[in-house]
């Protein structure tokens, strides 16, 4: 969570977008009327119902892998982001009421209403993040934010061992992109994925693991596959704002 080389990157195409407005349901954000087949998935289902549930999650902002009816990991967390922005409980299974909000789905609060046309937004309290791009939803991901657990850990830094201490914390407020680092990258903290930084040593980047609770060092973990094309969504000197805070 610490030290990367700044780079540039470009806006993507491919990635469906809404408006940013904080907007109720699918009707008055203009997307396609939906029918949900209804039958129960959880991880390891195959078929054409999760590829149903993929492509819904894919035309509504979020990233559930690649479309191929397979309900792995990538389609997990997707899962778990709907659920979240709906104010459902987030669990791996895709039962009534998950189906009934994906026929209906809420868009996600917006936290900085005046905010820049293209900027990030973290919520905390919900662990979500947003990409808006020319005032679109760009793109809706789970994430793991400081798990506000105080630590202090040995590693060897920069030629000799050193001790680390913090609380763990990921800091609300306004900051912008700065560096970043392509493939994996070794902090004093551990292995960051296509980090990009934007406080200090704050940064968003994949992770391996990215539970349903805060767990981070201070960082926000995305998932491997949300890593992957963040880098060429999300620019240099993109606003990045952090808000509210998780309860236990």
């Amino acid at each position: 969570m610490i030290l990367s080389s700044s780079g540039g990157a470009s806006a993507a195409a491919g990635v469906p977008a809404f408006p940013a407005a904080a907007v109720e349901t699918a009707a008055q954000t203009g997307t396609a009327s939906f029918t949900a087949p209804g039958k129960t998935l959880k991880p390891g289902a195959k078929g054409a119902a999760v590829k149903v549930l993929q492509r819904r999650l894919k035309e509504l902002g979020y990233d559930p892998g690649k479309i191929d009816g397979r309900y792995g990991g990538a389609t997990m967390s997707a899962v778990w982001a709907f659920q979240k922005v709906n104010g459902l409980k987030p669990t791996s299974t895709v039962a009534r009421r998950t189906w009934n909000a994906l026929e209906a789905p809420r868009a996600p609060k917006v936290l900085v209403p005046r905010g820049k046309p293209t900027r990030a937004e973290v919520n905390l309290a919900t662990q979500v993040m947003v990409l808006y791009v020319d005032g679109q939803v760009k793109l809706i991901s789970h994430v793991s934010s400081g798990s506000g657990i105080p630590y202090c850990e040995t590693a060897n830094w920069q030629g000799k061992t050193q001790r680390f201490c913090g609380d763990a914390r990921t800091p609300t407020g306004d900051y912008k992109t700065t560096w970043r680092r392509d493939g994996w990258h070794k902090s004093y903290l551990g292995q960051l994925y296509n980090p990009i930084f934007f406080n200090g040593g704050i940064a968003f980047h994949g992770a391996l693991s990215v539970p349903l609770t805060p767990a981070s060092h201070g960082c926000v973990r995305l998932p491997m596959h949300v890593a992957e094309v963040l880098p060429d969504l999300l620019g240099t000197a993109v606003p990045v704002h952090v808000r509210g805070k998780f309860v236990r």
